[in-house]
């Protein structure tokens, strides 16, 4: 190993940092010599900061770019070997700098932004303001293989079932002969946290399944029916008329976030009483959830109910979040390393508040119902379209607008539903997808003919940045 470079990879740098006085961040070192960096998206402006060079908000007259970009390579800078010089990245970034730091080569521009890509050979730093890691950046695989394989001497042996091994031997390590308590979904992250824990510690687990009344359309039925084959303790809690008992009134998105969370949390532990003594909490964690979540000086963007601002007291020794550092993408690969069938492994991702941030607003159970047939209707059609695998996510979402309609020879004032479908690799960045016309007109007309209450139907066509997925 030491004869190789190491890979270093700094994802996160607060921007509040980036402004602060020279001399207050600080600089990373590894055992290993040299050392080769590659910093994405906002950390390029890192080596800027603490190099010498200068990092400013961006004004009208600088770079200040969202979604996706042209960007032009210098193909003779090894982290753009073998690519075009022109080709389509992925931006989001609202920061420039306006000094780089000496030494800098600059590698790639944008129209709008000079220093898209900056290198220093002689030390092996490099730095790109766009995301390469995503999808949508088209070349951004081959930079990445550039730096990794070329660059830094990597291997590449390293596969999912290793992953799979060592998380399980960790799993055993760590739970030795306690009991463990799952919050199962029967979503696609809580799935294959209870698959893993499954193998680890067999029926040491309890999955306890909540259904808080904010499920789709028959899922609850459909999440213990998928995981009655499987050798672990299943409890399903009816908790409908509780949360939303808690959550009635409450229109701030991430006030109901904060509930439902602090609700889930509440119920384990009185399931937990009942099994006897549980050691550990798991939950279905991925990486960008941690994101999202946000860390240190970095924005919350949304709050999720598994991560960290939990109540002060849970009576749980220890939480254990097997899935923490992986993206969705390496989630479903790891499902099918575990031998989850494929349609749990493909199921649509859910948020752990389910249609609680889907009701934009208020809920009520009338709306949740109303959203629920909306729903079943959309993904139903997307379905015998054939879609459901070229899109990564798609729902139906309850706005709390009404509007003026007319249907038969009367008036309506009824309440607009929106559409979303995105395609996305890591649900870090996303783009909306290009739904064939005759498909949104199939489920427009058959949200208002069918679902009574609603009498608009909007398709959202934002991408992420600077929408998130949900709408909440």
């Amino acid at each position: 190993m030491d004869s190789k470079l190491q890979p270093v990879q700094l994802y996160g740098v607060s921007k509040s940092r980036l402004y602060e006085p020279l001399g207050t961040a600080i600089f990373f070192r590894n055992r290993f010599c040299p050392v080769s960096w590659i910093l994405l998206f906002l950390p390029v402006h890192f080596y800027g900061y603490s190099l010498g060079g200068l990092v400013t908000a961006a004004q009208d007259d600088s770079a200040r770019e969202y979604g996706k970009t042209v960007a032009y390579f210098d193909t003779t800078c090894p982290l753009f070997k073998g690519i075009p010089e022109e080709s389509v990245t992925w931006m989001s970034h609202g920061d420039y700098m306006a000094r780089v730091p000496e030494d800098f080569a600059l590698s790639a521009h944008s129209a709008a932004c000079p220093n898209v890509g900056i290198s220093d050979e002689t030390r092996r730093f490099y730095g790109v303001q766009f995301h390469p890691e995503v999808n949508h950046t088209e070349y951004g695989r081959e930079m990445l293989h550039n730096f990794l394989y070329d660059i830094c001497g990597a291997v590449g042996d390293w596969t999912m079932a290793d992953y799979k091994k060592r998380a399980i031997d960790s799993v055993r390590e760590k739970v030795g002969g306690g009991k463990v308590l799952l919050a199962l979904s029967g979503g696609v992250d809580s799935s294959v946290a209870a698959a893993l824990l499954a193998e680890a510690v067999g029926n040491q687990l309890t999955c306890v399944f909540v259904d808080h009344g904010l499920m789709r359309k028959n899922e609850g039925d459909e999440v213990q029916e998928a995981f009655a084959k499987w050798d672990i303790n299943f409890i399903r809690v009816n908790a409908e008329e509780r949360f939303l008992k808690a959550l009635d009134g409450v229109e701030e998105p991430e006030h109901k976030r904060k509930i439902i969370g602090e609700e889930f949390i509440r119920v384990f532990e009185e399931e937990g009483k009942k099994i006897g003594k549980v050691d550990y909490l798991v939950q279905g964690t991925i990486y960008p959830d941690v994101i999202e979540s946000g860390k240190g000086d970095a924005a919350v963007i949304k709050s999720h109910h598994n991560v960290g601002g939990l109540p002060d007291y849970v009576d749980f020794k220890e939480i254990i979040e097997p899935l923490r550092m992986l993206f969705k993408d390496e989630v479903r690969q790891l499902g099918r390393e575990l031998g989850l069938p494929e349609y749990l492994v493909m199921r649509q991702p859910f948020p752990g508040p389910g249609l609680g941030i889907r009701v934009i607003g208020a809920l009520t159970k009338e709306k949740l119902d109303m959203l629920r047939e909306a729903d079943f209707i959309f993904r139903n059609e997307i379905a015998k379209a054939g879609l459901e695998r070229e899109l990564s996510q798609y729902f139906a979402a309850l706005t709390n607008m009404r509007s003026v309609g007319v249907m038969g020879d009367g008036r309506t004032y009824d309440y607009a539903i929106a559409l979303r479908a995105v395609s996305t690799s890591d649900f870090m960045t996303a783009d909306w997808v290009r739904l064939p016309y005759d498909v949104l007109d199939r489920v427009s007309v058959r949200i208002v003919n069918e679902v009574a209450g609603i009498n608009r139907v909007l398709y959202d066509v934002t991408s992420k940045p600077p929408a998130t997925i949900e709408f909440e």
